[in-house]
């Protein structure tokens, strides 16, 4: 087994067995395990891995795989209105405001749904730049968006 698929072994262990909330704890378990990784190199395992940060029903935001927790679509639709606390439309962008590290899973959510007015996200911590196709594309965005604020 190569180190690269060691280390992804590595991290399916401990997101699995541990609530690992962010890149940083993780790098953390890996280095109890004798990895020493890069922000960057752990960035682009995570990305390879399709781990996704999901909201755990008690306030709180970890890492997981898709299918530890449903994997479909409607568990990222349900996520949204968890996350999601305002969004606004600039000419063909939104962007969307979150909950305090709410960013990655919801631009993760919206990759995933493939809105077709969607052309990208762009995620900060508590900020989703949404690029969309068209100004009518951002209405249609916003109108969807806006479904799912409480």
């Amino acid at each position: 087994m190569s180190d690269k698929a060691e280390r992804h072994h590595a991290i399916r262990d401990i997101v699995t067995a541990h609530v690992v909330a962010s890149q940083e704890e993780l790098r953390k378990h890996l280095a109890r395990r004798g990895w020493v990784v890069t922000q960057s190199t752990l960035s682009r395992d995570l990305r390879e891995l399709r781990l996704a940060r999901i909201p755990d029903g008690q306030g709180h935001v970890r890492y997981a795989f898709p299918e530890q927790n449903g994997g479909d679509m409607a568990r990222l639709e349900r996520m949204l209105p968890e996350l999601l606390v305002g969004v606004e439309g600039v000419q063909v962008l939104v962007v969307a405001r979150t909950m305090k590290s709410g960013a990655q899973p919801v631009a993760e959510a919206l990759d995933q749904l493939e809105w077709p007015d969607v052309a990208g996200t762009i995620a900060g911590d508590d900020t989703v730049l949404i690029i969309c196709r068209s100004p009518e594309g951002r209405e249609r965005v916003l109108r969807k968006l806006r479904a799912y604020i409480p």
